[in-house]
């Protein structure tokens, strides 16, 4: 069996808006193993993005545990979190957020400040299908290749796990495909484990295990044992 790189034990988180109280999580249990690629799929308002972001210590949840490598989280500093944030997690999202006055390569070289054994920007350029664009701006790229900058930004200081909100919810298939190969390859080329959130069901076919998230709860736990190339899945 494979280390656990993350535990969440009774893991719940209420929003309190006015006198409304929004049980986004209520109670829920599970566990990432390095090195495996993970979806957490369910449908909006579903929980998953709480689940990432508590996750990735971005939000505290309201009651329960988050275990790193045995070391809980959830009771972390602000500056615990901080170097938690820098050092283990790297992040993905649907839109890319560059700094849009920093080259691509610019972009990656910056992140991977962050880490103590930073992956090399070329390396990375190469390894997204971007290698000849390395001194373009944001501007002067299509969605998909921001994305893939993204992506090599959020790998550069070489995190022990990368969380991934709806990466491709803003492309087209054929781009989504392509970013899904990214991802793919750096689960596998480096061993590191990738948590990718969508609502897309397609995209579970290409999972190692899938956590169906629904109404704050994992609903069902599913172990692929023949997951798809990111080429063959269909959404």
């Amino acid at each position: 069996m494979a280390e656990k790189i993350l535990e969440i034990r009774g893991l719940t988180k209420e929003y309190h808006m006015g006198q409304v109280t929004v049980h986004a999580l209520r109670g829920v249990d599970f566990s990432i193993y390095a090195g495996e690629f993970v979806v957490i799929l369910g449908p909006s308002g579903s929980g998953k993005s709480t689940i990432l972001n508590i996750c990735g210590g971005i939000d505290s949840p309201t009651a329960g545990s988050v275990l790193y490598r045995g070391d809980d989280i959830s009771g972390y500093k602000p500056k615990q979190l901080t170097l938690y944030r820098r050092s283990a997690v790297g992040f993905v999202f649907q839109f890319y957020n560059l700094i849009q006055n920093l080259t691509a390569r610019e972009n990656i070289a910056l992140a991977g400040e962050l880490g103590g054994s930073p992956i090399p920007p070329s390396e990375l350029l190469e390894q997204v299908g971007l290698g000849e664009r390395g001194g373009h701006f944001p501007s002067q790229l299509s969605g998909g290749e921001q994305q893939r900058v993204a992506i090599a930004r959020a790998i550069a200081k070489n995190p022990d796990l990368l969380l991934c909100d709806e990466p491709t919810g803003a492309l087209d298939f054929s781009t989504g495909v392509s970013i899904l190969r990214v991802l793919r390859d750096f689960n596998i080329r480096y061993g590191k484990t990738v948590a990718v959130i969508t609502h897309n069901s397609g995209i579970a076919d290409m999972a190692d295990r899938v956590l169906k998230v629904r109404d704050g709860l994992i609903e069902e736990e599913i172990e692929n044992a023949s997951p798809l190339p990111p080429e063959e899945v269909r959404w």
